[in-house]
């Protein structure tokens, strides 16, 4: 190892230490609460997934607690923690876990990559910190990292030259605590520094969510969740005085009906007799 990746690990493992935070699923080796918290993590910031995290797995402990549950159930527990379709994608996990997998979270990389929802962070993150395996772990922490310290005044940076500097500076002893070390100590960096992560060809700015389409279909299943069976004139009552009360514009029919459809497709909810409801929930309080 060269001179500079050797200071920048002396570096990393100091930082790291000086700013580690104590989360409820660091440390333990159970890969399905690892999987569900690296699941949560996308997108979602640490301070919501600590709300979350532990009553989820007090509700659904097993990938088999989480297949028998039904979707209502699974959005419930999901509430406040928006994208939706992990939500869904992770009980399709737990669903194809028990049916190909006996139950048993798959145990390579490789065949991690076949569960929904799970991409190569999300698979690399369950080999490193419940078995403390070796992988390459790239996300938006590690990312920043990499970015301040070897691209210092770089623009549209792509994750492949990152990827050679994260597998050498590992440390394939304790990859499990030197990633801890790098996530915090880029915690801290996005805190105190111009976000890192905007140097990089795989930065993409979040488009603004209130007004937005993504908002009005979470409003919509917690509404659905609350209220059941409802008619789409009923939605769209509904739905509109929200919207008003947010000093947004009225939903039209049209509109509504297109983000009923999609809800639909993407296994959300369904239509039956005039009446949308969550998925696989019961035929009750129709409104």
């Amino acid at each position: 190892m060269s001179a500079d990746l050797a200071s920048f690990q002396s570096l990393v493992w100091r930082e790291g230490q000086r700013w580690y935070r104590d989360l409820p699923w660091r440390n333990i080796s159970d890969p399905w609460h690892v999987l569900v918290s690296e699941v949560m993590l996308q997108q979602t910031q640490v301070a919501r997934v600590l709300n979350h995290w532990p009553r989820w797995i007090a509700a659904f402990p097993t990938p088999e607690a989480l297949a028998a549950a039904s979707t209502a159930d699974t959005l419930a527990f999901w509430q406040g923690l928006g994208y939706h379709r992990r939500a869904l994608a992770l009980k399709r996990a737990a669903e194809m876990i028990e049916r190909d997998y006996a139950g048993i979270v798959p145990q390579t990389y490789e065949s991690l990559l076949t569960l929904p929802g799970v991409g190569p962070a999300t698979a690399a993150g369950v080999c490193v910190f419940a078995r403390n395996e070796a992988q390459i772990y790239l996300e938006t922490n590690v990312r920043a990292v990499f970015l301040h310290h070897f691209f210092a005044g770089c623009d549209q940076v792509p994750d492949r030259e990152l990827i050679p500097l994260i597998e050498t500076s590992c440390d394939r002893q304790n990859p499990r605590s030197w990633y801890y070390a790098l996530l915090d100590y880029g915690n801290y960096l996005k805190q105190i520094l111009p976000n890192p992560s905007r140097a990089s060809a795989h930065h993409t700015r979040q488009s603004r969510f209130e007004g937005s389409v993504r908002q009005k279909r979470a409003w919509l299943l917690r509404d659905l969740l609350a209220m059941g069976d409802s008619t789409i004139g009923a939605l769209l009552d509904r739905l509109n005085a929200a919207e008003q009360t947010a000093g947004r514009r009225s939903v039209d029919e049209e509109e509504l009906r297109a983000i009923l459809k999609a809800l639909d497709a993407e296994g959300f909810i369904s239509g039956e007799q005039g009446f949308w409801r969550i998925a696989g929930s019961s035929k009750e309080g129709r409104t």
